[in-house]
């Protein structure tokens, strides 16, 4: 069947089999070859298609075990994030790191190594994983954590799917108080404020940036800040008496039926959202308020099938990392770019990063930049020139979002590559499990 990323942008052919118990995985990956596990579909590119065979993995959702003395969940690795935040909100635990959108599986949060709003101070999801069942190329079921099977582990945590398939993961939990958080709003009026801003409230939990990458001039990397902290049971008290310390989960409001014409992002289209938001935003800084913990950590996931918006040609994601000495020079020379090009994207994320977890793991510590932008022909040129000042700054781009980087830009901002290619080789699975990025990238 035909099959594609979150972006949208090609398809592939591939041979889909559905893969709902364990043993069922092994039998699979013994007799294939060119396979890749595939969880929800949530990676942009063509990180989750297989080169001949993609394993739908959706069916292994089943949650284990939980230990409540030591915070430990245990569950397989197609178990969405989405039922764990339902089930363990109200029970007053939160998973350690989410990415930006809770419709992804437990096995590719492994798998891409995600990083959070908290990466400054938690590092990523892989960090918090105690354990892993990974079949791996010659059908065996192997455990691996940071003692038993090392080195399979840390290939495996931000591996891409390419050590084998995770069948089930432990990972801890932290306690919260109440599903609330409280956030703060800080406006910056350009990139080095923002930066400033952002290593100022290091301390904090959570902390991302917004930027309007259309702002021109003195304003250019103008900013909104959000910081947060899970809020205690006497906070949400003392702000709103009448409110549940658990508030029922958000499902989406809105569902885009169709895909939206090409012409609708534009430049001006982009600009007006970008003017409107920032001055929205802008009015409500100031001291912190309490907001439900779904639009705090997914906003997006208020939209059903959001990708949508940039119709059928689908969009990329260019996602990059900076080293944090040079990081202002590096984007105000990116943003800048992008504003001579006018491609803008209405969705501009910078955060903060600290090290690294997995061997090829994307997180280094720096600053990251993401941005959307319509799959059109004059794209490719452009982010080619930005790929160029990544490298020579010493950055990467993040494989979970990537469809179009080329081999030499991967190569050069992975240092421990050649340990993971040879990793694959020892251990079979560079005979075995191929996805169309590792065939792209060299892997």
């Amino acid at each position: 069947m035909s099959l594609q990323g979150w972006g949208r942008y090609r398809n592939y052919d591939s041979e889909v089999l559905e893969c709902l118990l364990p043993r069922s995985v092994r039998t699979m990956v013994s007799s294939g070859a060119g396979l890749i596990a595939r969880g929800n579909g949530r990676s942009y590119g063509d990180a989750a298609v297989g080169e001949i065979t993609t394993l739908m993995c959706g069916g292994l959702s089943r949650m284990k075990a939980f230990d409540p003395g030591t915070g430990i969940l245990t569950v397989e690795g197609g178990t969405l994030l989405s039922d764990i935040l339902q089930a363990f909100i109200p029970r007053g635990y939160f998973p350690p790191v989410v990415p930006g959108t809770k419709f992804v599986t437990v096995g590719g949060m492994i798998a891409a190594d995600v990083h959070g709003k908290n990466h400054h101070q938690v590092g990523g999801f892989g960090d918090h994983v105690t354990q892993l069942k990974l079949v791996v190329a010659s059908g065996e079921l192997v455990t691996c954590s940071r003692t038993e099977n090392p080195e399979l582990f840390l290939a495996t945590i931000g591996g891409m799917g390419l050590t084998g398939v995770i069948v089930e993961a432990s990972f801890k939990m932290r306690p919260i108080e109440t599903g609330w958080i409280l956030q703060k709003t800080t406006v910056a009026q350009d990139l080095g404020g923002a930066l400033k801003v952002l290593q100022a409230t290091d301390e904090l939990t959570y902390s991302v940036a917004w930027i309007d990458c259309l702002a021109t001039g003195k304003s250019m990397g103008r900013s909104l800040i959000f910081t947060g902290e899970h809020a205690t049971r006497e906070q949400v008290t003392s702000r709103m008496p009448q409110a549940k310390f658990f508030p029922a989960t958000m499902e989406p409001k809105l569902s885009l039926p169709f895909d939206f014409p090409a012409w609708i992002l534009n430049r001006a289209s982009v600009s007006a959202f970008n003017e409107m938001y920032f001055r929205a935003g802008a009015r409500k800084a100031g001291p912190p308020s309490l907001v439900h913990w779904n639009p705090y950590f997914f906003p997006l996931d208020g939209i059903h099938r959001w990708n949508r918006l940039y119709g059928k040609r689908g969009f990329l994601q260019h996602q990059c990392v900076v080293p944090e000495g040079n990081a202002l020079a590096v984007l105000g020379e990116m943003l800048e770019r992008f504003v001579r090009s006018g491609k803008g994207s209405f969705l501009a994320v910078l955060k903060k990063l600290g090290r690294g977890g997995g061997l090829i793991s994307f997180p280094t510590s720096g600053y990251t930049l993401a941005l959307d932008l319509p799959a059109t022909a004059d794209v490719f040129p452009l982010l080619e020139e930005i790929d160029k000042i990544v490298v020579h700054a010493g950055g990467r781009l993040y494989l979970a979002k990537d469809a179009r980087q080329s081999r030499q830009t991967f190569e050069a901002g992975y240092p421990q590559l050649s340990a993971f290619k040879e990793l694959r080789r020892v251990t079979g699975a560079d005979r075995r499990f191929r996805s169309h990025l590792s065939t792209r990238l060299g892997i």
